[in-house]
């Protein structure tokens, strides 16, 4: 067996630290949301239980949890699905290279780069001058959707850019309309993107702050409703709301995950029945 060089070692010790710096912090997290009743915000840990995480379906002295869990997923939803359905638009319109495509692209582009407060400010101001009602589902969304956006429409111009259209070609010279080809050619082909445009927009927009601090109106998102209780919250139920959210997130993206495989197992079955005849 040929020997690893040293310079692999010392490679995957760093990688080693980088994965321990990104999930430490969780990790420690969720060590503490196990405390007994009596535990605090540090180690020591002081016994272990599940008190805190059942003392989060109990009625809560300070803030709204559920109903701020329950603003974030709708925001999500939603943010998603938009963000989707604007992208895909987007990706089609821009194959066509019209007047001023260049520059709508570096517009949008630039909204990664201003500092999200400004953007959340910005959208406040907006809504407030035209006397419309700051709330989490009107400006909050508005806001939220200059962050999902570009990631969207980038990942669609780079699955467009090397799509081939010969496929399209083909269903229109087998006498299929404009929307027969999009739906049972294009989409079921770019699935996979679809799902991986679609996690970006609900992740990205389930645990904003920045962009959500001025826009939410008068009801907390979860993001917003974690940072009101790191500052009046005194017990380790913090960390098992923490923990829950952080399970939850993952499972949102395992579920992403497994639908994209299943579409690309879907997509290679029906490419390979295409080649046989079948």
């Amino acid at each position: 067996m040929e020997r690893r060089p040293r310079s692999f070692y010392v490679l995957a010790a760093f990688f080693g630290l980088f994965v321990l710096f990104l999930y430490g912090p969780i990790l420690t997290i969720s060590i503490l949301s196990f405390q007994g009743p009596q535990g605090g915000l540090t180690f020591p840990m002081n016994g272990a239980s599940l008190h805190w995480f059942r003392d989060l379906f109990e009625q809560q002295a300070v803030g709204d949890i559920w109903g701020a869990f329950r603003r974030s997923l709708v925001l999500g939803l939603v943010v998603m699905v938009t963000t989707v359905v604007v992208s895909v638009m987007a990706g089609l319109a821009f194959r066509k290279r019209f007047a001023g495509s260049g520059l709508l692209f570096y517009a949008t582009v630039t909204a990664l780069v201003i500092p999200s407060i400004l953007i959340s400010l910005g959208v406040g101001l907006i809504f407030t001058q035209l006397g419309l009602k700051i709330h989490w589902a009107t400006s909050g969304f508005g806001a939220q959707l200059t962050w999902t956006l570009p990631f969207g429409l980038l990942i669609m111009f780079a699955v467009f850019n090397r799509f081939d259209k010969s496929y399209e070609e083909a269903a229109r010279d087998q006498g299929a309309t404009a929307w027969q080809t999009l739906r049972y050619v294009v989409l079921p082909i770019i699935g996979p993107s679809l799902i991986g445009v679609a996690l970006f927009g609900f992740t990205l927009s389930y645990d904003e702050f920045a962009r959500t601090l001025l826009t939410a109106g008068s009801y907390n998102t979860l993001p917003l409703e974690i940072f009101g209780m790191t500052t009046n919250v005194t017990t380790p139920v913090i960390y098992a709301l923490g923990t829950l959210t952080t399970v939850f997130s993952f499972a949102i993206i395992a579920a992403f995950l497994m639908g994209a495989w299943i579409m690309g197992k879907r997509r290679a079955r029906l490419g390979s029945d295409a080649g046989l005849g079948l």
